[in-house]
């Protein structure tokens, strides 16, 4: 059955155009030996049978070299910036986390009110937006109407990871873009770096996320970087009788409070992991090990015994961490996807066709 995945891209009355095909044998020699009826049988079961499911190779019948495609562009964004790694990264989480893996987040609203407008998203750095546009119109220009912005998000993700040096892993697609992005409709939804281990684990237990998922799908703080409001109060207003947040690593907090002084510019950015910021790796969780972690909502990984062993796990094993990343990948690009019938093929990421 797995032979036939040319197909499991969503119909939308196109049957007919598909029995065509199969009459004009361009189906049929590819598995001549088992026959024309039973090829058709399996055929549009298969079809029938996708809604709501994602596959690999999605677009191998009707636009099959996208993933090389949007591979190029990724690779040419990069070269312009290294910030194409991280902002990607981010903004296909950002983009899951609020109306599932749509692509809602790419929506530019002249009124200022869409998905990307919202507080919790006005940082998402443009690069993110841009690479996914740039790799849009590379694939539009080859396979117009056919590959969603969302799915091009999904692999441009993947794609940034091997470029960091991560893990390669298979992009399950199929997926079509939202018809919302609203502003008003972000808050609560998105972690923030206050959350303690509880608020952590509930929030992507509601998405089909286990703990051990948020602990992998953390290590992405491993690339990228945060404006210094939203750890300053770990450096001086913590709590009354301790000003600095005693999990820190005291000559972290010197360099944090060197590089984010009080009153600084708010545009002032630093990395995440302060070792190797630019790599892809477990660094992240061996910093945690050593009182490293940015925010609360990092450093607690290691703080809460809940989650204590699977940080120095990943930190003592790098190919651990990678599996588990994989996996955590794979699930999360299936939150909230729109298949079949629901939302549309945008032909710009940034409007809706209507």
């Amino acid at each position: 059955m797995h032979k036939f995945v040319l197909l499991l891209q969503p119909l939308d009355g196109r049957e007919g155009k598909v029995k065509e095909k199969l009459k004009k044998g361009q189906i049929f020699k590819m598995e001549r030996r088992r026959g024309l009826y039973l090829l058709i049988v399996a055929t549009l079961s298969i079809v029938s049978g996708a809604e709501g499911q994602l596959v690999e190779n999605f677009y191998g019948f009707t636009c099959p070299n996208v993933e090389f495609m949007v591979q190029q562009a990724v690779s040419t964004k990069f070269s312009q910036t290294f910030v194409t790694i991280p902002a990607t990264l981010r903004l296909f989480f950002h983009d899951c986390f609020v109306e599932g893996c749509d692509a809602s987040v790419l929506i530019a609203s002249p009124n200022g009110d869409a998905e990307k407008d919202s507080s919790d998203n006005i940082s998402l750095a443009g690069d993110g937006f841009d690479t996914v546009i740039k790799a849009k119109e590379a694939v539009e220009a080859q396979c117009p109407g056919v590959v969603s912005c969302a799915d091009i998000l999904a692999i441009a993700t993947r794609d940034v990871v091997v470029l960091a040096g991560g893990p390669a892993y298979n992009v399950e697609l199929g997926r079509r873009d939202g018809l919302i992005s609203k502003a008003s409709r972000v808050a609560g939804k998105l972690p923030e770096p206050h959350f303690n281990l509880n608020r952590l684990t509930t929030m992507f237990a509601n998405h089909n996320l286990s703990q051990f998922d948020m602990i992998a799908l953390s290590g992405a703080h491993t690339l990228g970087f945060s404006h210094c409001d939203r750890f300053a109060n770990r450096l001086y207003s913590f709590t009354s009788s301790n000003p600095v947040d005693p999990s820190l690593d005291p000559e972290y907090a010197k360099q944090l409070m060197q590089m984010c002084p009080q009153k600084v510019d708010p545009s002032i950015a630093i990395n995440m992991d302060p070792v190797t910021p630019r790599t892809f790796d477990n660094e992240y969780y061996k910093n945690l090990v050593g009182g490293k972690g940015l925010f609360t909502s990092d450093q607690v990984l290691f703080t809460d015994e809940a989650s204590q062993r699977t940080v120095n796990d990943f930190a003592n094993n790098a190919f651990e961490f990678n599996g588990a990343f994989v996996t955590a990948m794979r699930k999360l690009g299936r939150v909230g996807v729109k298949t079949g019938n629901q939302g549309e093929i945008r032909l710009d990421c940034t409007r809706f066709n209507s």
